[in-house]
């Protein structure tokens, strides 16, 4: 697997958005949300497609509320990985394990094939892993945004 280059996607695929808090925090809810769900399922072998799944969606959404707090979208979910790595050169091996999730999943949507259980199971806890990252990333921008915007105010 490889991460596309941050250069291409800001020349093809990124584009300038309004940094929006609330917007961003309505995104983070429902990605937990959907993790609270998930983390109910029964890992089976007829279900572990759908948990791998549905672990990506989360972390795909947790990327784009991430990306929005730069003032930023993305037109695919590549450029959402490639971000966090360029942001965070230190999670190459999770940004690695996100291309993986990525690629799974489309194989599961377009071609009807089966996530490996093996898979999950060897990275089940570096996916938990980057959910908190995400989590803590997301926060501490919020703040960053939040004082910032009252800098702003204060200035003028």
């Amino acid at each position: 697997m490889e991460i596309i280059d941050w250069k291409e996607c800001e020349k093809n695929f990124i584009r300038e958005a309004e940094i929006d808090n609330e917007r961003t925090n309505s995104i983070k809810e429902k990605a937990m949300q959907r993790l609270r769900l998930i983390e109910r399922l029964e890992m089976k072998e007829d279900t572990i497609s759908f948990i791998v799944e549905g672990y990506y969606e989360v972390i795909k959404e947790l990327l784009v509320a991430y990306l929005l707090l730069h003032g930023l979208r993305s037109k695919n979910h590549q450029c959402l990985i490639s971000f966090l790595y360029k942001e965070h050169p230190e999670l190459e091996h999770e940004a690695m394990i996100i291309a993986k999730m990525s690629y799974y999943r489309n194989r599961l949507n377009y071609y009807g094939e089966t996530i490996p259980k093996t898979f999950f199971e060897e990275n089940k806890a570096v996916i938990k892993d980057i959910i908190n990252k995400l989590n803590s990333y997301i926060n501490e921008r919020l703040k960053w945004n939040q004082k910032n915007q009252y800098n702003k105010i204060i200035k003028n």
